[in-house]
């Protein structure tokens, strides 16, 4: 899938910044520092911003498409990439190799390329994530923040950080203004979290139905490919924004599984926002009590136990009513909602804090229903606080259900559960922090930023304490090899969102 980096360049001249926008040459990266072996004819104004661009061309509808032309007029051709024709571990790699070679050579512009990079996506969800799991795989020097254009249908993780939910206009001044944005924009952490999978092999006795491969989202795959001793396969991923089971990932899986049998009617945000509401109506989220079994809750579904203070599980107990759980890394769900909203100060309650979306611990939310959900409009709404927790675990045994549905960062799927008494074991831990780019005003909050200072958590132990710290082994702390984000060659782009 991946073009090497050479063929970009449809001649052998080097590429320079002739544009008489001079704002644009903050932008602008030589092709010498891009493509090995290219002339070295180095600009007469040094980028203050300088940026990659990975462009999902699938993704909203033809507007995907437009963007990358828009793009690839502003900017040199060779900084800009259709993610349907190059793989990002394969960019950022050759980029990466070609400025520590240049280093090497004492190129004094190298260096603050590598300073200054910035990495802008235009995609949906799944797209960024994909991006933000190569860059954390790569272990790159001084990896680059990222800025989000919203290409989806909901675009939480632009909104977090300010670039917004709704699908952008792609006329050249409009792109300009986004650049410019980009280029002032605010350096944030955010944490990345691991998802572990534990389950039994297809064709044992008591195991799981399969999973087809691309049924799993991009960003959850096998370890090796390997069976332990006792038939169990791990699957490991990770994500940046939530975690979600029960009903919420059902319609969202319903969803997913309607545009890829039908493409046609999914050509624009409007429309596919219409057919997430009716597949809302249809399956009965707004009345799950009355259309839906109670074992589907989720404290029929699961045992579930967290962690608030390192090396100490607590079994976390699940109200009977409630059908969808949330592990929310960032302030934006479904579209921009809130599900944690805002802890009362006065109330204490229970330690619970504002959500900060660098402190290492997730946000546990239930829901009973959509009406329950619909409160997150109100200004006050929130859904049912659970907890808020360094890890989490979830363990599924034999029960009256065969399946649910998982979602991670908008990319859903149909769950097998234990038919005998095998245990599907799902768990989720802090690895490391990715840098975003935020801009204007913004819902995602730092602990450390002093405008939103924290509330102490109950127990809350010093993380910087290494005599408290669990030993995690080399397979949690880390998603995999780049390459195993890298999508199958066969793989519909319009099926990433």
């Amino acid at each position: 899938m991946a073009k090497d980096l050479k063929d970009q360049s449809d001649s052998n001249e080097t590429v320079t910044c002739d544009s008489e926008d001079d704002s644009l040459k903050d932008f602008w990266i030589p092709d010498y520092v891009l493509l090995l072996g290219s002339e070295v004819k180095k600009p007469s104004h040094v980028p203050a911003s300088p940026v990659i661009v990975f462009v999902n061309s699938k993704s909203g509808g033809q507007l995907g498409g437009e963007l990358l032309v828009s793009y690839q007029k502003l900017l040199n051709k060779n900084q800009v990439f259709d993610l349907n024709e190059n793989a990002p571990d394969k960019v950022l790699q050759q980029l990466y190799y070609n400025i520590e070679k240049l280093k090497h050579d004492e190129d004094s512009l190298a260096p603050v390329i590598q300073k200054k990079l910035r990495i802008i996506v235009a995609g949906g969800d799944g797209t960024a994530g994909w991006i933000l799991g190569v860059i954390s795989d790569l272990h790159l020097t001084q990896p680059p923040p990222v800025a989000t254009v919203p290409l989806g249908t909901g675009n939480n993780l632009p909104f977090a950080f300010g670039w917004g939910k709704k699908n952008p206009d792609t006329d050249l001044e409009s792109v300009k203004l986004f650049l410019k944005q980009v280029k002032e924009a605010k350096e944030m952490k955010v944490d990345s979290w691991h998802v572990l999978m534990r389950m039994k092999v297809p064709g044992d006795e008591g195991a799981c139905d399969p999973i087809p491969p691309l049924d799993l989202p991009h960003s959850l795959h096998a370890v090796h490919r390997a069976v332990d001793e006792e038939g169990y396969r791990t699957f490991r991923g990770g994500f940046w924004n939530y975690f979600s089971m029960g009903m919420d990932a059902q319609v969202s899986y319903g969803f997913h599984t309607e545009r890829k049998l039908h493409p046609e009617k999914f050509k624009n945000q409007v429309a596919n926002q219409s057919a997430y509401a009716k597949l809302t109506c249809s399956q009965g989220w707004f009345w799950a009590s009355l259309s839906h079994p109670s074992s589907w809750n989720i404290a029929q579904l699961a045992n579930v136990s967290i962690m608030k203070k390192t090396g100490h599980w607590e079994t976390l107990p699940i109200p009977p009513t409630i059908r969808s759980i949330i592990c929310l890394n960032l302030p934006s769900f479904s579209g921009g909602l809130n599900p944690w909203g805002i802890p009362s100060k006065r109330r204490h309650n229970k330690g619970l804090t504002p959500p900060y979306v660098d402190d290492g611990f997730l946000e546990v939310v239930g829901f009973r229903n959509a009406w329950h959900g619909a409160v997150l409009y109100a200004p006050s709404g929130h859904g049912t606080r659970l907890a808020q927790a360094r890890r989490i675990r979830f363990e599924f045994h034999k029960g009256a259900t065969d399946h649910t549905f998982m979602r991670m960062d908008g990319e859903p799927w149909k769950q097998p559960l234990p038919k005998e008494k095998d245990t599907v074991m799902v768990e989720i831990s802090c690895s490391g922090q990715v840098s975003m780019l935020a801009t204007g005003t913004y819902p995602s909050k730092s602990v450390y930023d002093p405008t939103t200072p924290r509330t102490p958590k109950d127990n809350d132990s010093n993380s910087d304490d290494e005599d408290d710290v669990e030993d995690i082994s080399e397979e949690r702390r880390k998603f995999g090899a780049a390459s195993s984000f890298r999508l199958p060659d066969n793989f519909d782009m319009s099926q990433l969102s």
